[in-house]
């Protein structure tokens, strides 16, 4: 959202109008078509109901759609199912009724082919010329993974691994930098330059990543998992794991299995 949000200054600072440019254009300009080059990010603009108004190839795909005409129109319910689908209309209702932004929150998100993957998700409220909110605009960023075999990554090689080894005794962000015998604010800027994460969200995407698969992979019960998780009771972990998944471990471990 950060390179969204600098392009679009760019472009509003440029010394002559920006609307007699777009003016000269052939056929309108809109982001959606830049973003339909990215496989890697999920863009999307919905109205004041929640409902798709335009999105990227990406967006379309992860749906189990094959055009993006099956998706506009629709709720996020109507397309990913309601257990699933209505976590993010949940989210949606937010945004545009408190007009506050969401930016950059960590989030695993379950695709209809019953994929996962973490990403950062912005969401931004769209005014409306009456005032109040008229829609949102959004994207998420899929997390790539670290290059293991870069000098950056072998510096916090220590702290990784005692971070997984110890995540039922939990560990905090300053036990971690006395590991890798560094301070905090350096420890969070090697995470941030191999993850693309500050070391707290580094270390919450691992406890939940964690507790993903226990849930899963176990017959363990929800508390028993929430304990392994390094969580101290059963009502922390499920207020934690919905808002980084939008699911409660109940609903994710039905809809995963």
């Amino acid at each position: 959202m950060r390179e969204l949000e600098f392009w679009h200054n760019q472009l509003m600072s440029l010394p002559f109008s920006t609307t007699a440019f777009l003016n000269e254009l052939a056929e309108p300009f809109t982001a959606e078509a830049l973003f339909d080059q990215l496989p890697d990010i999920v863009f999307f603009v919905k109205d004041e109901e929640g409902r798709y108004v335009a999105a990227n190839r990406t967006l379309v795909e992860r749906c189990g759609l094959q055009d993006k005409r099956e998706l506009l129109g629709r709720r996020p319910s109507e397309v990913l199912g309601k257990t699933l689908g209505r976590s993010y209309e949940d989210q949606d209702a937010i945004v545009i009724r408190s007009g506050q932004p969401i930016v950059d929150q960590l989030e695993l998100h379950v695709i209809r082919s019953r994929d996962i993957g973490w990403c950062l998700t912005s969401k931004l409220p769209l005014a409306g010329r009456g005032g109040g909110t008229a829609g949102l605009v959004g994207v998420s960023r899929d997390l790539g993974l670290p290059d293991v075999s870069s000098d950056e990554f072998a510096h916090i090689a220590d702290a990784i691994d005692y971070a997984e080894r110890n995540i039922a005794e939990r560990p905090t962000i300053r036990d971690l930098a006395r590991t890798a015998d560094m301070s905090v604010y350096q420890l969070d800027r090697r995470m941030q330059r191999v993850f693309g994460l500050t070391t707290g969200q580094w270390y919450l995407k691992t406890r939940i990543s964690f507790a993903s698969r226990l849930l899963v992979e176990s017959e363990m019960s929800i508390a028993n998992v929430a304990f392994e998780a390094g969580y101290a009771d059963q009502s922390s972990f499920t207020r934690q794991f919905r808002r980084s998944t939008g699911l409660s471990p109940s609903q994710y471990r039905g809809l995963r299995r």
